[in-house]
């Protein structure tokens, strides 16, 4: 293939509530917004842009796997699981429904999170090899 797709450049989330859940973005993980209207927001956070979409009531970008269990569609990294439970205990102060902490069989540990429309997300406590290269983080 001659070209290569380089990143994720936006991920679109549906929320109920344009201004409720863009303030949700900012307190809870620090996001940072950079347009608003009624329909939409767009919060940065993550090396990500989100695009916050006002939505049909209880549509979530959550999905439900073969087995019937509902899942995430998006995990975030963080360096270590040091980081990773400080990330937690923190989310947890903040009032954020966060799950337990995971051993999924493989490197690391994660623990899913949700927002305040119930989008579920993962965070996973090994950052990748490519992205710890291109930072030089160690």
């Amino acid at each position: 293939m001659a070209r290569n797709l380089l990143r994720v450049g936006t991920v679109y989330l549906p929320v109920q509530q344009v201004d409720e859940a863009a303030e949700w973005y900012v307190d809870k993980l620090d996001a940072h917004v950079t347009y608003k209207d009624e329909n939409k927001a767009i919060v940065n956070m993550a090396n990500l842009s989100f695009f916050l979409i006002k939505a049909k009531e209880k549509e979530t970008a959550n999905f439900i796997d073969e087995a019937g269990e509902e899942c995430f569609s998006l995990t975030f990294e963080v360096n270590g699981v040091e980081e990773l439970e400080v990330l937690y205990n923190e989310l947890a102060a903040l009032g954020v429904q966060v799950g337990p902490f995971e051993n999924r069989g493989h490197a690391g540990k994660n623990f899913i999170f949700y927002d305040a429309d119930g989008n579920m997300f993962d965070v996973w406590s090994e950052l990748s090899s490519v992205f710890k290269e291109k930072f030089d983080i160690g």
